[in-house]
């Protein structure tokens, strides 16, 4: 039970900043059509995506003990799972911003709407489901993250794919079958 709240406390506090970080690089990188931010900003943000993982969580574990010098915690694995998690956001709602028609804005800033209010009434009702989809993809790769948060996670920082893993290397049991169906269903 104790895993279970660490996976959806961590889980949750990765996709509420994932989500406001995703989809704030999205638009920006959506916005500046240059020829020197393309290649270069896409190459970074698709790194964390094609990386592999063990990479991936031997680099911030290495990071992490040289900046904070601890053992690890819940913040931590927090930290992790933004960092590889944004790379989905952004990618799915710059995707939908490929698509967007942008006078349907010009035509709001012609009739004397406000940018802000452009924003709320047009650009985000018609970014919505990507940005939806950027969540449940970030909260899935968070609930099911093994790899990074092994080598992130300290002592009393477990989470519940950890618990699941330690168990079954001893075997299959039903009680690691109860909470793996849950996994399965959520």
């Amino acid at each position: 039970v104790e895993a279970l709240v660490n996976t959806l406390e961590v889980a949750l506090v990765a996709v509420v900043v994932t989500t406001a970080l995703g989809t704030l690089l999205g638009l920006g990188l959506a916005r500046l059509r240059t020829r020197y931010v393309g290649p270069l900003s896409e190459t970074l943000i698709l790194l964390p995506m094609v990386a592999p993982e063990i990479i991936l969580g031997i680099s911030l574990l290495l990071f992490f003990a040289q900046l904070f010098s601890s053992n690890g915690s819940l913040a931590q694995i927090s930290i992790a799972h933004i960092t590889f998690s944004m790379a989905y956001v952004t990618v799915v709602v710059q995707s939908r911003l490929a698509t967007f028609d942008d006078s349907l804005e010009e035509a709001a800033l012609d009739l004397g709407a406000r940018p802000a209010k452009v924003f709320f009434r047009i650009t985000l009702p018609l970014i919505l489901p990507a940005i939806l989809s950027g969540w449940l993809l970030a909260f899935t790769l968070s609930w099911d993250d093994l790899v990074i948060s092994q080598f992130v996670a300290g002592p009393g920082s477990t989470t519940l794919p950890m618990v699941v893993f330690s168990k079954v290397r001893l075997g299959v049991s039903p009680d690691i079958n109860a909470p793996a169906t849950i996994m399965v269903t959520i």
